[in-house]
This record gives C-alpha cells, structure tokens and sequence, in this order.
C-alpha cells in the first residue's frame, strides 16, 4: 500500500513539473501605444507567420471575413472620438475584421471586441462603419503579420495592415484641432504665461492658421521670456517668414543659429542655415 501511494505521488509531482513547461505562441500578442495628436490609440492583435504557405486567396480567403491576424478580436481603442471615412465614431474599444480582396480590401470597425476570432453570429448592426482600402502590392516578403501606426500627423494617422506582400491602409482622423483651439481660448481668457503664448503661436503656425495671430503671440512670450531659447527664436524666424518680413526672419535666424552653434546642436546649425540661405542671407 505504502509503495502504491509512494507511486502515485511521484506521478503527481512528474505532471505537475511537466505542466510548468512552456513554449513559444505560434502567433504571439502584440500591443501598440500610440499617442496620435492629443489621442491615445491602443492596437492589440495577434502575429502569425507564413510558413511556406500561400496567404491572401489561400489560407485567407478572398471575399470572405477575416480576424484579421490570429486567436482574439484585434482591438483597437481611441480615447476620444475619431473619424474614419466619413464616419464620426465614439470613443470606446474597437474589433477590426477585414474582408481581404485582390485589388482592395473591406475595413471594418466592430462594436463587440470580445469574440474568439470571427463571431459565430455576425451581427450587421454592430459594424460602426466599412471602409474601402487600396491594395498595394509590396517589393518584399513580410514573413510575419503585421500592424502599424503610419505617416502620423496632428490630426490622425493611418492604420496600416502588412502580411505577404500586401499593404493596406486606412486613414483615420482625430479631433485634436477642437481640443487645442478649446485649450487656447480658456487659457487666453485667463492669465497666459510666456510658454502659453510660445505655444499658441507655434501651434497657429505650423497648422497654417491665422499667422498674424500668431505673430501677436510670439511676440508677447519672447517679450515675457528674459534670454529666448534658440528653439524658440527658430519658431520666431519662421512665423516673421510666413508673415513675409523676411528682415526680421533673418535677424531671429542668425541669433538662433548663435545658439544652436554654442549649444552644439548640429540639427539646429544646419536648420537655421538653411533657412537663411533660402533668405538670401548667406
């Protein structure tokens, strides 16, 4: 009896350690943070490798919905409200499905992301919006699938979807012009310090809003700051340019060049270079 129990237990300590093993996903989690203007975008999906085989019209067959990627919904998850198309959705999580094609392919943004994979009763009234993607054939081979946060702006980004020798990308758009034009006003309307008023005039500039504006602001913080930064008598140079007092623009550039040159700040150096040479002051 002892030498049957003695066995047992030894079993029981052999599963137990063999159960510990662990081994590689096949198609491992991936999760990317990205800041998109003022939003946070968060895309979580899963990778699965070619393997020799044949992707699109093979294991992923066209015309028909795709997971997109592997095991779990691939989720995305804004924390504001974002467009994509035409179509203005809420904040919130997010399932992506796709209905791959050879020449473009169907982008869809689910409203359940929990499901395994494709759900079992597709439901037509929980697609936020469908979207159309361009098929762009690649020069190489991506072994591994893959997602990414493409030509980032301001305003929004594209979500880009790679596997095979396939891109598609659909763009979307945030709403970081409300919320900063929001911002500005509230902190105007109160009491600006030289950083509100540097900020508000590079933001006016480099979206190309109202430069005489702009101009009002930068000046307002260079005369509130005791010893400009030569990043921001760069910012400076520029907003006198765009409001075409080139004189101006040059004086602010050679001093921030003065700058840039002390600090050891090569980009800076050759920036303002530039600039002046295209000024015609150098």
């Amino acid at each position: 009896m002892k030498k049957l129990v003695l066995s047992i237990l030894v079993l029981a300590v052999s599963f137990v350690g063999y159960s510990q093993i662990e081994t590689p996903q096949p198609s491992p989690t991936s999760k990317i943070e990205q800041k998109v203007g003022l939003t946070d975008v968060t895309l979580e999906y899963s990778r699965p490798d070619m393997r020799g085989r044949k992707i699109f019209g093979d294991l992923v067959p066209y015309g028909k919905i795709w997971r997109t990627g592997a095991n779990s919904n691939t989720k995305i998850t804004f924390s504001d409200d974002f467009t994509v198309g035409d179509q203005s959705l809420k904040a919130g999580t997010y399932a992506i499905y796709t209905i791959p094609g050879e020449t473009s392919w169907e982008v869809i943004f689910y409203n359940d992301a929990t499901n395994w994979g494709t759900p079992q009763n597709w439901d037509d009234s929980k697609v936020a919006t469908k979207v159309s993607a361009e098929v762009y054939k690649l020069p190489m081979s991506i072994e591994t699938f893959t997602m990414t946060f493409d030509d980032l702006n301001s305003g929004g980004a594209t979500l880009g979807i790679l596997w095979e020798n396939t891109y598609v990308g659909v763009e979307f758009k945030v709403p970081t012009d409300d919320k900063v034009l929001t911002s500005i006003n509230d902190v105007m309307n109160g009491t600006p310090t030289a950083n509100d008023y540097y900020a508000a005039a590079v933001y006016y500039s480099q979206e190309n809003k109202d430069i005489k504006t702009a101009l009002k602001w930068m000046e307002k913080a260079m005369s509130m700051t005791e010893k400009p930064a030569y990043w921001q008598l760069r910012q400076q140079s520029l907003i006198y340019a765009k409001d075409g007092n080139k004189e101006a623009a040059i004086q602010s550039a050679k001093k921030s060049l003065a700058g840039a040159e002390e600090a050891g700040n090569e980009d800076y150096v050759k920036l303002n270079k530039d600039s002046l040479k295209e000024w015609g002051a150098m």
